[in-house]
C-alpha cells in the first residue's frame, strides 16, 4: 500500500496523498536559449512529463523562465545550487517550485530570504541531498557515506525550513548506488510526511541507466514509497519520461501508452521478429491510450499466450498472423505484415478516442 503523504501543490498539479505519481525530468539545454528550452519542454510533454526542472545558473536563466512558462504546460522546477539570489530571481519570474539545499545557501538569513518568497508566492521547496556533496561532520560521524548519514543530513535541512515556519517541502535522497538509495528512502519514509521524489542520481546511459533506475525506482514504489520520481540518463531526456511510464505501468500504477508484449525468439521463428518488434515500438512510442500489443514468433502459439493483448501479430514462414484479443482476424504475407498491423492499430484507436 503507498503510504499517503502530504498533498503539495506545484503549478497546476498536486503531488503526495492520493494523487497520481507525477513523471518529472530535466531539461539539458541551456535555459537562457528560451526557444530551444522550450522546444525540449514541449518534447517531453508530448510523451506524459508532468513536470520539468531547469538548471539555474546565473540571473538570464532565471528571468528566462518567465519567457518560457508563456509556452508550456508543465510546472517549472528551479534548480539552484549556492546563490540565494537565483533563488529569488527564480521565484520572482515564476518557478512553480525551486529546489535547493538548505545547508549550502549562504547561511539562516539567505535562507530565511528565499523561504519567505516562497511562501509570498505559495511555491514548494525541494530539499535535494546528494551522497556526493554530503556534510563533512556527517560523513566523520558514520564514516562514509551511508544511509543514516544521508537521512541525517535531509532532516537538518527539512528542520531548517521548518524554523522558518515553512512547511510546503518536498524531499529526495538522490545516490547513484540502488540498495543505498532504497535504504535511505525506507527510513526517511518512516519519519516524515513529506512527499518523496525518487530516483537514482547519474544512473548512466539508456541502457545501464534504464536497469539501475527500474530496480531502484520499482523497488521503492512497490513499498509504497515516492510521489514523484526522475530516471535519470545520460541521453534525451524524452526517454527519461519514456522509462519512467513503463516503469508506473508494469507496476500498475499509471494508465495511458502502449504495453508491448514480445516473445524472446526461438528456433520456431520464421520471420525476422526482431526487427519487427523494433518497427512496432517506434510506430506506437507516442500512443497516449491504454492498449496492449503482442508482436509474438510463433503462430501456433503466439495468439493464445497473448489473448489479453488488444491487437497482436504472430509470425509464420514467410507471413503472419493478426490477432485481436487472441482470435485471428487474417493472415498476411510477411512484407505487408507490418502495413496491416498499423491499419488495424489506427482502428482500434480510433474506436478508443
Amino acid at each position: 500500500m503507498r503510504k499517503r503523504t502530504k498533498e503539495i501543490k506545484i503549478g497546476s498539479i498536486r503531488i503526495g496523498g492520493e494523487n497520481p505519481i507525477a513523471i518529472q525530468s530535466m531539461t539539458n539545454t541551456d535555459t537562457k536559449d528560451v526557444n530551444k528550452t522550450v522546444q525540449q519542454i514541449k518534447e517531453l510533454e508530448s510523451v506524459g512529463c508532468d513536470i520539468v526542472r531547469v538548471a539555474v545558473l546565473d540571473v538570464d536563466a532565471a528571468k528566462a523562465i518567465e519567457e518560457i512558462k508563456k509556452e508550456i504546460d508543465i510546472p517549472i522546477v528551479a534548480d539552484i545550487h549556492f546563490d540565494y539570489r537565483l533563488a529569488l530571481e527564480a521565484i520572482k519570474h515564476g518557478a512553480d517550485k525551486i529546489r535547493i539545499n538548505p545547508g549550502n545557501i549562504g547561511g539562516d538569513d539567505k535562507l530565511k530570504a528565499v523561504v519567505d518568497a516562497a511562501k509570498d508566492a505559495g511555491i514548494p521547496i525541494r530539499v535535494g541531498v546528494n551522497s556526493g556533496s554530503l556534510e563533512r561532520d556527517i560523513l566523520n560521524k558514520y564514516g562514509g557515506v551511508t544511509a543514516d548519514g544521508i537521512v541525517e543530513s535531509a532532516l537538518k535541512s527539512v528542520s531548517l525550513l521548518e524554523k522558518c515556519g515553512f512547511y510546503d517541502i518536498v524531499v529526495s535522497l538522490k545516490t547513484t548506488n540502488v540498495p543505498l538509495t532504497i535504504e535511505s528512502y525506507k527510513i526517511i519514509s518512516e519519519k516524515i510526511d513529506y512527499p518523496l521524489h525518487v530516483g537514482i542520481t547519474e544512473a548512466g546511459t539508456i541502457f545501464s541507466g534504464t536497469i539501475k533506475s527500474a530496480v531502484g525506482i520499482g523497488t521503492l514504489l512497490y513499498m509504497g514509497i515516492g510521489d514523484t520520481i526522475r530516471v535519470s540518463l545520460t541521453g534525451n531526456p524524452v526517454e527519461e519520461v519514456r522509462v519512467g511510464k513503463q516503469i508506473l505501468k508494469s507496476l500498475g500504477l499509471a494508465k495511458g501508452g502502449v504495453e508491448i508484449i514480445s516473445c524472446p525468439t526461438c528456433g520456431r521463428t520464421k520471420i525476422d521478429l526482431i526487427e519487427l518488434a523494433q518497427k512496432v515500438e517506434k510506430a506506437t512510442a507516442n500512443i497516449n491510450q491504454d492498449i496492449k500489443v503482442a508482436v509474438m514468433g510463433c503462430a501456433v502459439n503466439g495468439p493464445g499466450e497473448a489473448r489479453e493483448a488488444d491487437i497482436g501479430i504472430a509470425g509464420g514462414i514467410g507471413e503472419g498472423l493478426i490477432f485481436k484479443k487472441g482470435k485471428i482476424i487474417k493472415k498476411v504475407p510477411e512484407d505487408k505484415l507490418f502495413d496491416e498491423f498499423i491499419k488495424e492499430l489506427n482502428d482500434i484507436l480510433k474506436e478508443k478516442s
